[in-house]
């Protein structure tokens, strides 16, 4: 999704799903590292399918960029967004292969170290609601690094015999919150074509802290501006009786459930049910910057 960073307040609809900001950091650690690794293992030049036009340098160049520029906000308290490259030079400023795996080791460990130092009062500027500006810095960077380590495992199963490794239901939950209730609702989006409809987004397997009730969200597709909300469903509960109007239900496990809403996976391993061009549409549209 397009649209202007700008600061925003503390919003309790999008604090993070049962993860604290050091579970953040430390997803941050685990997958970093697991990216790298990935990466040591094949050609730079492996094309990265899941980010059409680049290969794995580009996709180490970006990450290790945005993991300095975010750190950058936080160690110094930087209360207004700062003049950023755009994407084409941010790779042609990339160091080159040779120097490339320790550069991104190293802008890695600095925000980890960052994130795990700053006081947990510190301002800085940020760009979607958050209990505060190091919990956001700490979920975003957290999902940011996770969704571009299964980009590196994509293009590493174009060249060797290995697969994505899933994501655990309470992380993949948390990611799934993130991208509805912070980017998608920014900005205007509508129903495709003009027509009403709901979207219902469901991890079957639960958040993973075993109460008994699994997480949702409802999407309402209104004719000019969308209404996103969570739901509860008791553990258990099977599909929703068909509702009145254009609808699409979706569920599944929950890391099927996150890569898909990040297009990184194709619907055809959840249940869909109802209008699927309604899915498509939202799938379509949703495409985040720096992400």
């Amino acid at each position: 999704m397009n649209g202007e960073y700008s600061e925003r307040s503390a919003d309790s609809s999008c604090h993070s799903l049962g993860m604290d900001v050091a579970e953040h950091i430390a997803s941050i650690s685990g997958e970093g590292e697991l990216l790298a690794r990935t990466a040591e293992r094949i050609p730079l030049d492996t094309r990265v399918p899941t980010c059409p036009g680049w290969r794995m340098r580009d996709l180490l160049a970006h990450l290790g960029y945005v993991h300095r520029w975010a750190a950058g906000y936080v160690a110094e308290a930087r209360t207004e967004m700062v003049p950023r490259p755009d994407e084409v030079e941010l790779l042609r400023l990339a160091p080159g292969d040779d120097e490339l795996i320790g550069w991104f080791r190293e802008g890695h460990a600095r925000l980890v170290s960052v994130l795990s130092a700053a006081d947990p009062a510190v301002r800085c500027w940020t760009f979607l609601p958050a209990p505060s500006p190091l919990a956001f810095w700490a979920r975003r960077q957290a999902h940011e690094t996770a969704i571009h380590r299964v980009d590196a495992q994509l293009a590493a199963a174009l060249v060797r015999d290995e697969e994505p490794r899933a994501f655990d239901p309470r992380f993949a939950a948390d990611g799934i919150d993130e991208l509805l209730m912070g980017f998608g609702r920014r900005g205007r989006r509508q129903a495709p074509d003009g027509r009403p409809g709901a979207l219902w987004l469901r991890a079957a397997d639960g958040d993973g802290t075993g109460d008994g009730a699994g997480p949702a969200w409802a999407v309402g597709l209104g004719a000019e501006h969308t209404e996103i909300s969570r739901v509860q469903v008791p553990a258990g509960a099977g599909a929703a009786d068909e509702p009145a109007g254009r609808y699409c239900e979706i569920s599944g496990p929950g890391s099927d459930l996150y890569l898909m809403l990040w297009n990184r996976k194709p619907p055809g391993a959840l249940s869909v049910r109802g209008d699927p061009a309604l899915l498509e549409a939202w799938r379509g549209e949703m495409r985040i910057r720096w992400s």
